[in-house]
């Protein structure tokens, strides 16, 4: 199954996920992170806008490649891969 690995913030938001490995399902970018959301309820709302499409802040990775589709989240997560969600920091 695909690991799960995020900024340390998002824990602060999502405790019942620090800790421990996050797994997901291989398959859609879109099913791994409703499969995130079955653990921590109110993940996607955060990272997802009203449309279902990555919020403008969040970047994810899969192994070494950044996921191009933002807005239908298709890209592929494999079965050995880990997927990465980056939130960026705003503020001055």
């Amino acid at each position: 199954m695909p690991t799960v690995k995020m900024t340390p913030h998002l824990y602060r938001f999502f405790p019942q996920l620090e800790g421990q490995t996050v797994t997901v399902p291989a398959g859609s970018v879109k099913e791994a992170l409703h499969a995130i959301n079955e653990q921590a309820p109110g993940f996607t709302d955060y990272i997802l806008d009203d449309r279902g499409a990555l919020r403008r802040h969040v970047n994810l990775g899969i192994n070494d490649s950044i996921v191009f589709d933002r807005k239908t989240l298709s890209d592929r997560v494999p079965e050995d891969g880990t997927l990465y969600i980056f939130q960026a920091l705003s503020g001055g």
